[in-house]
């Protein structure tokens, strides 16, 4: 029995037991906005599904152990043979199956494709997000492949396959597989033109003998991936598997896994080739642009990894609020913090809703969409996975001190907010991407600014901003020590259009004040006291069962 001085009063239940997708307002609406009416109830229940999964008990419980239990190497058996193996926790792989039996590998051939695996993605993710690198890596490699028709026959329907299967066997033995990337190297990790692993040619047409080391290499348990290395014609891309086709381990020593700050459940591993066989892809001497449409789709997924941490932050945050009193009322009625609640609710929808804006391009895949991406997903990169670390350590302190300690899940979520910002290119390497293609592709800054005007007259802020944005991009003379500022203000001009047209007039009202019209602090909760706050509050509240 306890003892009556232990009493448990104003404790917050916790949120478990909803609908994830469901209980998001500016996701769902975005799926209704870009999907075609007649597949809308399909995708409707099939993320709802998934919502309810990525709510539910076994799913967090699942999340925790995956990180609490992270993997293990082994690189030899008992018997002193090299095995190179990482062990992970049943939960991971439970984790891991039920995102692909959920389609989040299966984009690129189904209607709607990118926008449904974009949706399912950031909901699935919030249950946890470090098993979300080999989906990634695994949906961004089938345009890669898809330069060399016969090797794209042969694994594509094992990457976009529904069924997931752990063990290193031959690909042609099992019903799906997982694709990894590796190319930074110990002498430089963006400057991959660098890199010295060696390309030998043998006499079978396309195989190759890799002789090197990466210095990155997630999931190193995937069934193969695609390397870049010095081949006779230059860098060029490979297909590695991790077994050959008569079964025999190809040669990929795993000499250890990074201990990381956060994406504890996710294995990345320093590997070493020595003789290890791999399919040529692509052209000699072509490697980065071959690999770079897999760089382009696994940035798109920081944007999505990072709106779906903001997204889980967020939704804690308000449900502790709507449940813990102080000073005689609930934490959600207080003003101020009300007011903070509304800056971080329109920071998490703000990047939700271009998140998926990009998703719905991938779709169309017009020339003219191509071009909105080619500088709307870098741009989109360097800004939502900025800010993402901003937004989880605020919603951590609307917790206060119940949200320091790793019970809560908040601990957690601030140890992965960092990552995005820097995989698949850091903050400088996306703001110079931006600026690479304002000088070299004229259609690409067209594109980005026929979007932005769709929103033009809708807002006197907005429209200030967009003329600010224009004189800055007139002036490209020693662009690059204010690239930063420059792909910021593109950004936040991208999400103000896209909040204008499409957010409820409360939403894009207080981002217009706050984010283009200067009306802003420099922490969160210092929002116009005059807008409709509450409002704002009450749309980003997960809705429970």
């Amino acid at each position: 029995m306890a003892p009556s001085t232990h009493t448990v009063t104003n404790q917050v239940p916790p949120l478990v037991g909803y609908d994830v997708f469901a209980g998001d307002r500016a996701l769902t609406e975005a799926v209704e906005r870009h999907l075609a009416p007649g597949i809308r109830d399909e995708v409707r229940e099939e993320l709802s599904a998934l919502g309810l999964s990525a709510g539910s008990l076994q799913a967090q419980e699942w999340g925790a152990q995956a990180n609490e239990n992270p993997p293990e190497l082994r690189t030899h058996d008992r018997y002193g043979h090299r095995i190179d193996e990482v062990d992970f926790h049943p939960a991971w792989h439970r984790l891991l199956g039920h995102a692909v039996t959920a389609g989040l590998t299966d984009a690129w051939s189904r209607e709607g494709g990118h926008v449904r695996r974009a949706a399912g993605f950031l909901v699935w993710t919030q249950a946890e997000a470090g098993h979300g690198c080999p989906l990634s890596m695994t949906h961004a490699a089938v345009p890669a492949l898809r330069t060399d028709p016969a090797l794209a026959a042969e694994w594509e329907p094992l990457l976009t396959s529904h069924v997931y299967e752990e063990g290193l066997r031959p690909a042609t033995r099992k019903a799906g597989v997982l694709l990894g990337m590796g190319m930074t190297e110990k002498q430089g990790g963006t400057d991959v033109r660098s890199n010295t692993t060696r390309a030998e040619p043998l006499a079978g047409e396309g195989e190759y003998l890799l002789t090197g080391h990466k210095w990155f290499c997630s999931a190193p348990m995937s069934d193969g991936f695609l390397v870049l290395a010095q081949a006779p014609g230059g860098l060029s891309c490979f297909l590695l598997p991790r077994v050959l086709p008569d079964g025999a381990r190809n040669a990929f020593a795993i000499q250890r896994l990074k201990d990381k700050l956060g994406n504890r459940s996710n294995a990345s591993a320093e590997v070493e080739f020595d003789g290890t066989w791999a399919r040529l892809v692509g052209e000699e001497g072509r490697g980065v642009r071959t690999i770079i449409e897999m760089v382009a789709a696994t940035r798109l997924d920081c944007v999505l990894g990072s709106a779906a941490l903001m997204r889980q932050a967020v939704a804690q945050a308000i449900h502790h609020s709507a449940h813990r009193s102080a000073f005689g009322g609930l934490l959600v009625e207080k003003p101020l913090m009300r007011n903070v609640l509304a800056d971080l609710a329109l920071e998490s929808e703000a990047a939700t809703t271009l998140g998926l804006r990009l998703a719905a391009a991938y779709d169309a895949d017009t020339e003219a969409e191509r071009a909105f991406l080619r500088i709307a997903v870098p741009t989109a990169k360097y800004w939502v996975t900025k800010r993402c670390a901003a937004v989880v350590g605020e919603a951590l302190e609307c917790l206060g001190g119940n949200g320091y300690v790793e019970e809560s899940g908040m601990p957690r979520l601030l140890r992965e907010a960092p990552l995005n910002s820097i995989w698949e290119g850091s903050g400088n390497v996306q703001a110079l991407d931006v600026l690479r293609a304002l000088r070299r592709e004229p259609r690409a800054l067209d594109a980005f600014l026929t979007e932005v005007g769709k929103a033009r007259g809708a807002d006197h802020r907005f429209d200030a901003a967009v003329k600010d944005l224009l004189t800055e991009l007139a002036d490209l003379d020693a662009v690059e020590a204010r690239a930063r500022r420059l792909v910021e203000r593109m950004a936040l001009v991208l999400q103000g259009s896209l909040l204008l047209r499409w957010a409820p007039p409360e939403v894009a009202d207080a981002f217009c004040a706050s984010r283009l019209g200067g009306d802003w602090g420099s922490a969160f909760g210092t929002l116009p006291h005059s807008l409709d706050l509450a409002a704002v509050v009450e749309r980003a509240r997960a809705r429970e069962s």
